[in-house]
């Protein structure tokens, strides 16, 4: 990596970054990618940052944060094998991502814990496991709440020894490519166009930046910005609309993880805070109205009180769940602040319902848990000072304060992770050579994953592609005159962007790159959130394509506040980021999709929660016929959805989509929000590769393996 050299691209002098590989994102996929990077030899690295403080790894967490790696305790058996197969079990996950997942699973974790990440040990060096969701072993571990900070602490540590430069104040414009010389029609990283978010628009010092590599590693995180009710922390956006727009393909985009969090300040009320049964208020929206809802739908006290419970450690929204378990209390939350506008609180300092806690109603796993722990008494505070004091602590030190011996905690059913993403292949590299989405951004998981699955495959996918691109792609970046030419129109049709921005506010026209950010989450979270219809998804891809279709004569921007310059690409990403989601939710209901994982699609012919209990426990609860619904079956457990945006004017686009591919709603060449179009494919199978050791020794010494 060299100082950046200033080149004459699109009329304007801009400054040019020229290294090997980019690695954007400073979470802990994008600090490992980094590092191990520089351990296998490749040190022509640079990182970019939006922000480097900002992120969900360095910010989210719960109330025990899992990590989720092969059993290294014990006398259980357990495989990578075995663990590949968990994984592949959840659903339309390709099994060579299952089985580098599993095989790799201790190398990173134990690269962590030799950088200084505290996971707890016994005295002889077993690392002690704890059964998680979706996990047939006890293969989870944790630190506390914050297990990904401190995965991020440590490794940010290691990768400023190592010397690499990071590039912060940095929000991602478009990704550059080129014509690809391996792949006939096909395309590969040229570079990246970046916005410079420290820096003024008075002309002193360009804005914009420019990056030539030869790889892109995307450690940008899941395209949070597209909900509003989320539990994301604030500055968590992501970037895939970026990709989409440079021609990477997405995979599994409908599938989502969504649960119950607190959302002033944001964080999962998972664990200890439901096991103490706290009790769920609504209000309206002045506070106001105070009562009680869950026992509208679940009157009995001990059945309320237990599925309560089970929400711990049954959290995330799991519509398999719904029909007469734990899950009904997250459509109950849903119907309370989506449908009737209410409020919702968890109340921890009176019991629900009565006020005395009856233990007697309990269900006995509820009844002897709450035993063991020495709390079947008093309040639910008191309850959750005795169980798990720093979980009362936790909300003390957040901004803003809350204090649950005093006050009531608001939550929602709320967005927490993107179990599709961008598409990757064995080694987390998308189908545009050299660019490679890693952690969130990138789509290695299937419908359904256990615990802490998602940062065990961040730190290997990042490690794969450090692999590949240290062996197999160390050519220099595209020349600077090639460099130039790709560059070009990439900045151009930026500038254009802004200038058009600038000059309606400076016409008087008001600035609405914040309205325009709030309306597309709201949007989303109302009508593509964890309860979808196919009317609902069809009325927001009528909006957003609207929005997209005149964005270039909608978007509003004040020349000189650099934050709204800067929400003038953020919300171009977003609202392609949401157009591209929207047309795959709607290609999903079309194949014949039904509900599966975290998401409730609507059915006429379907089932509304039952009872549940009794003898009435097969009759239909009084609910919202939206809640109606057929569970999927595994039915498309062995496809999977592939995505891709075909920008206006795309080359063959006029005759219809390309062969194999196509829309849920058809579109013109012309269309100026671009084509979302879509394939569905068997999954690949976990591999069954040759295990002879001098086999695999022959060819490790000839190519590591690494192909």
């Amino acid at each position: 990596m060299t100082d950046p050299e200033v080149l004459l691209i699109a009329g304007r002098e801009v400054p040019v970054v020229t290294a090997n590989t980019v690695v954007v994102g400073t979470g802990s996929a994008g600090f490992c990618a980094a590092d191990r990077l520089w351990e296998f030899g490749q040190d022509d690295v640079v990182m970019v940052a939006d922000k480097v403080n900002a992120g969900a790894s360095r910010n989210a967490g719960s109330d025990k944060q899992t990590y989720y790696k092969l059993t290294l305790s014990g006398g259980d058996g357990d495989s990578v094998r075995e663990m590949a197969e968990t994984l592949f079990s959840g659903g339309a996950m390709d099994g060579d991502n299952a089985l580098a997942e599993a095989a790799l699973s201790a190398r990173t974790f134990l690269h962590l814990c030799d950088l200084g990440v505290p996971f707890p040990q016994n005295r002889y060096g077993e690392f002690i496991g704890y059964k998680t969701d979706h996990d047939p072993r006890r293969r989870a571990t944790s630190v506390g709440p914050y297990t990904s900070r401190s995965m991020v602490e440590q490794l940010e540590k290691k990768v400023h020894r190592n010397g690499t430069r990071i590039y912060d104040e940095c929000r991602v414009v478009d990704i550059i490519t080129r014509p690809s010389a391996e792949h006939d029609g096909g395309t590969e990283v040229a570079g990246l166009l970046v916005l410079r978010t420290d820096v003024p628009h008075d002309g002193e010092e360009s804005p914009y930046l420019l990056f030539r590599c030869t790889n892109i590693v995307y450690a940008t995180g899941g395209p949070a910005g597209i909900y509003a009710t989320r539990v994301f922390p604030n500055g968590q956006w992501g970037a895939s609309g970026a990709a989409y727009r440079a021609g990477v393909h997405g995979k599994n985009l409908t599938e989502w993880q969504f649960g119950l969090a607190s959302i002033k300040p944001r964080w999962n009320v998972s664990g200890t805070y439901m096991q103490v049964l706290p009790r769920f208020v609504s209000t309206d929206a002045d506070g106001n109205d105070e009562r009680e809802f869950l026992p509208e739908a679940i009157p009995d006290y001990g059945r309320m009180l237990s599925m309560v419970f089970l929400k711990g450690y049954q959290w995330p929204f799991d519509i398999r769940k719904a029909l007469d378990g734990s899950s009904l209390i997250d459509l109950l939350v849903y119907r309370e602040t989506v449908l009737r506008g209410r409020r919702v609180f968890l109340d921890f300092r009176s019991n629900p319902v009565r006020p005395e806690l009856d233990p007697s109603a309990l269900s006995p796993e509820a009844h002897d848990y709450l035993e063991r722990a020495g709390v079947l008494f008093g309040t639910p505070i008191e309850r959750l000072r005795r169980m798990n004091e720093p979980a009362y602590q936790f909300y003390l030190d957040k901004n803003p304060y809350v204090d649950l011996e005093k006050e009531m905690l608001e939550v929602d059913v709320c967005a927490q992770h993107n179990n599709g993403g961008l598409l990757v292949d064995t080694w987390w590299q998308s189908n545009v050579g050299g660019f490679f989405p890693v952690g969130e951004a990138g789509g290695a998981h299937g419908v359904y994953r256990p615990g802490g699955a998602a940062l065990n495959s961040g730190q290997v996918g990042a490690t794969r592609a450090a692999q590949f691109i240290a062996t197999r792609r160390t050519d220099a970046p595209a020349s600077t005159e090639e460099f130039t030419v790709a560059a070009d129109p990439v900045l151009a049709g930026a500038l254009d962007l802004v200038t058009r921005a600038t000059e309606r506010a400076a016409a008087g026209v008001p600035d609405n790159t914040g309205d325009l950010l709030r309306d597309v989450g709201v949007l989303m979270s109302a009508k593509a959130g964890p309860v979808r219809s196919p009317h609902s998804i069809h009325e927001a891809l009528v909006e957003v394509h609207d929005w997209l279709t005149r964005y270039e004569d909608l978007v509003t921007a004040d020349a000189g506040s650099r934050r709204a310059v800067n929400r003038t690409f953020l919300v171009r990403d977003i609202l392609t980021t949401a157009y591209v989601y929207l047309s795959a939710m709607a290609d999903y209901v079309a194949h014949g999709g039904q509900s599966r994982g975290s998401v409730l699609y609507t059915d006429p012919e379907g089932s509304l929660p039952l009872v549940g209990y009794g003898p009435d426990a097969e009759t239909e609860l009084d609910l919202p016929e939206l809640f109606r619904f057929s569970l999927d079956r595994g039915a498309l457990d062995e496809e999977i959805q592939e995505a891709a945006w075909l920008a206006t004017g795309a080359r063959g686009a006029a005759e219809g989509p390309p062969e194999g591919w196509s829309e849920p709603e058809p579109r013109t060449a012309e269309d100026p929000a671009g084509r979302p179009v879509f394939r569905w494919r068997p999954r690949r199978p976990i591999p069954e590769d040759d295990d002879f050791f001098e086999n695999v020794w022959r060819e490790f010494r000839e190519h590591r393996n690494i192909y």
